[in-house]
């Protein structure tokens, strides 16, 4: 993740996933619509990985009363939201950091896009735990990332495709069996079996797939009483 400590990277970030994440204006608004069905309309909304600001700057357009809490490790990053914030900045609170430095209070739901896929297993469980944490009661999160299957064919074949999406929006792929390689080895990749387990373990129920786009998947659950 030091890349996003990058200045170049950081300054390169909000075209990214626009052509790397198929549908994510779509995936941003299905979040909030998620969220919606429990948050109340001066919610308070936890959104984890939030540098760059795309989500949150969705989130506080449409439901203007929400409280939300933004946090993220990248400094670089967390000053990249506030220019996509704009206007709505004050609106959103930033904090720097991990899950561990959110505050220990109860949120109405939470969100967490294009993030867990950074997070080796232990990473991941300890995160979700400490999200369960934070969530009321049946309180709703949200996540989407990265996840392929587990046998080595499927993973390649899927991540194929993803690379050849980025490629055909002008991402610049100089070779692709490189950059499918180097997702491969560097991202510790799950299966959405894996993922729905964590969930599971670390205090998530009913959880539901609403989001799935080459090798994204996203799942709505929540938070057991």
């Amino acid at each position: 993740m030091s890349s996003f400590n990058d200045p170049q990277a950081v300054a390169r970030y909000t075209d990214g996933p626009l052509r790397q994440v198929p549908g994510l204006h779509a995936l941003h608004q299905m979040s909030g619509l998620l969220l919606h069905e429990h948050v109340p309309s001066n919610g308070r909304v936890l959104v984890l990985g939030a540098g760059g600001g795309l989500e949150l700057k969705a989130f506080a357009e449409t439901y203007p009363h929400w409280r939300l809490l933004g946090v993220d490790p990248s400094a670089p990053m967390l000053e990249l939201a506030v220019q996509t914030l704009g206007p709505l900045a004050p609106r959103v609170e930033l904090l720097e950091g991990y899950i561990d430095a959110a505050p220990a209070i109860e949120f109405d739901g939470a969100v967490c896009l294009l993030t867990m896929h950074f997070l080796s297993i232990g990473e991941r469980l300890h995160t979700l735990r400490e999200l369960r944490r934070r969530l009321k009661p049946g309180a709703p999160l949200v996540m989407a990332h990265h996840s392929v299957p587990d046998a080595p064919d499927e993973k390649l074949r899927w991540l194929r495709r993803h690379v050849a999406f980025m490629a055909s929006n002008g991402m610049p792929v100089a070779n692709m069996a490189t950059t499918i390689e180097a997702m491969a080895s560097r991202l510790p990749l799950l299966s959405p079996e894996a993922e729905v387990d964590l969930l599971e373990q670390a205090g998530f129920e009913r959880h539901e797939l609403f989001y799935a786009a080459f090798t994204f998947k996203g799942w709505v659950a929540y938070a057991a009483s």
